[in-house]
């Protein structure tokens, strides 16, 4: 697993397009991960749907939740699936619209200096191994890759979004990631 820094792009992994992302502007360096979690319709695993949602042809018809969201403009860098499979929707060099109004110990607007990377889940079931095992290789290859993200700059969105926002949910086990980025080897 390697990261074009030039391009932005994770080698290996499935590529689809997003339009809902943008320049970050300025030359602040990328100093935050933020981990999510997405199931469209929710706790509903593995069709079309996350990838409509982030490159704006969600069928709202096809399913009484999508109605709901339709017409909302978001995206995130990376999505793990529950079978490990990663796609990548926004180069890492771009801003992706994943935060939202957000704040990180004490500055706004995290998706400026942020990535986003969601897991295919919901806040009441587990995460599959095989997303962890993913989640962790990758977040060794951002800490490689991008200096100023450290340990402990990594957080949930439930963590920058409080009262908003619940991702990655309780069911995300932050001791056992951390410790194995720990146990990995991981710069930081």
């Amino acid at each position: 697993m390697r990261i074009d820094t030039i391009t932005g792009l994770l080698e290996g992994t499935r590529q689809v397009c997003s339009p809902n992302c943008d320049e970050r502007g300025g030359d602040e360096p990328i100093s935050l991960l933020v981990i999510h979690n997405i199931s469209l319709p929710p706790a509903q695993y593995g069709g079309p749907w996350i990838d409509a949602l982030f490159t704006n042809t969600l069928d709202p018809a096809a399913h009484p939740y999508l109605q709901t969201i339709a017409g909302q403009r978001v995206s995130a860098h990376l999505l793990i699936r529950r079978d490990g499979e990663v796609v990548q929707y926004v180069p890492f060099h771009q801003r992706a619209w994943h935060a939202g109004q957000s704040c990180f110990q004490g500055r706004e607007c995290c998706n400026d200096f942020s990535i986003g990377i969601e897991l295919e889940g919901c806040d009441e079931q587990p995460y599959e191994e095989v997303q962890y095992e993913r989640l962790i290789a990758l977040t060794c290859c951002l800490l490689e890759s991008y200096p100023a993200i450290v340990p402990e700059r990594i957080t949930g969105h439930s963590d920058i979004a409080p009262g908003r926002k619940t991702d990655p949910g309780p069911m995300f086990d932050w001791a056992r990631y951390l410790d194995a980025l720990k146990s990995a080897r991981c710069r930081g």
